[in-house]
């Protein structure tokens, strides 16, 4: 094999003939536009004046609408404490408006489908967040670093044949 030695110049060199070559063909000034653009998060409301977000967790699936209010929340048309019953389900909910500093500034009507309770609070709390960003653009950073904006992919595995449950075996006989 020659020795043939190349140091950090002589790459920049050839990729710097490469990036010519390939910008006098037309498809080449597509990737540097995508490259220069800066995302930019616009306000979406609706004709009332609401800001609306699909949240989505295990089985369950929320759809929000939020509009500025005195902090109400309306499940399914019942009461938040009436719908969610445990303390825990509505520390959950409240998650999103406690992060972004917005308690109580916001009415919320969602309804709920699918699902468990926990897997609808969940839901709920991840429309809300979506809503928010909607709503308040310049909210979405701190929305997101708390990790609200993303959908938790997790759902219940299937049954297989051959298994009582997923993954589960059926007792062992000896005889």
């Amino acid at each position: 094999m020659a020795e043939d030695k190349k140091t950090l110049e002589d790459l920049k060199e050839v990729t710097a003939d490469a990036i010519v070559a390939n910008a006098s063909a037309p498809e080449a000034e597509a990737p540097a536009e995508i490259e220069n653009t800066i995302v930019e998060y616009v306000q979406k409301i609706d004709a009332q004046g609401r800001a609306y977000a699909t949240g989505k967790r295990k089985d369950a699936i929320a759809r929000v609408w939020i509009k500025p209010g005195k902090g109400t929340l309306t499940v399914n048309g019942r009461e938040e404490a009436v719908y969610f019953a445990r303390p825990t389900l509505r520390m959950v909910i409240s998650q999103a408006f406690e992060v972004a500093g917005r308690v109580g500034q916001y009415d919320v009507v969602c309804t709920v489908s699918g699902g468990g309770l926990s897997g609808q609070a969940g839901a709920v709390r991840h429309g809300i967040s979506k809503a928010l960003t909607h709503f308040e653009p310049e909210l979405r950073p701190v929305i997101k670093a708390a990790g609200f904006l993303t959908r938790d992919a997790r759902v219940v595995e299937r049954k297989k044949y051959g298994r009582a449950k997923a993954r589960r075996s059926f007792q062992f006989s000896k005889r």
